[in-house]
């Protein structure tokens, strides 16, 4: 193993778990801006922007 794959010790499950709080914290960051925030509807299975007053446009 080399310098550039080490993680510093920390776990696969770890990192994971930070990526997600990291995009959990910067959606409401967005939504107090009100800025609009890009995401995917698993059970229609579309693409959809979600504004600021939980109103959703969803792709075609």
């Amino acid at each position: 193993m080399n310098e550039l794959d080490s993680m510093c010790g920390i776990t696969d499950e770890e990192m994971t778990r930070r990526f997600v709080e990291a995009v959990r914290i910067e959606n409401e960051i967005k939504k107090i801006k009100g800025v609009p925030i890009a995401g995917f509807d698993m059970e229609r299975q579309l693409p959809y922007i979600e504004y600021a007053d939980g109103r959703r446009e969803y792709e075609k």
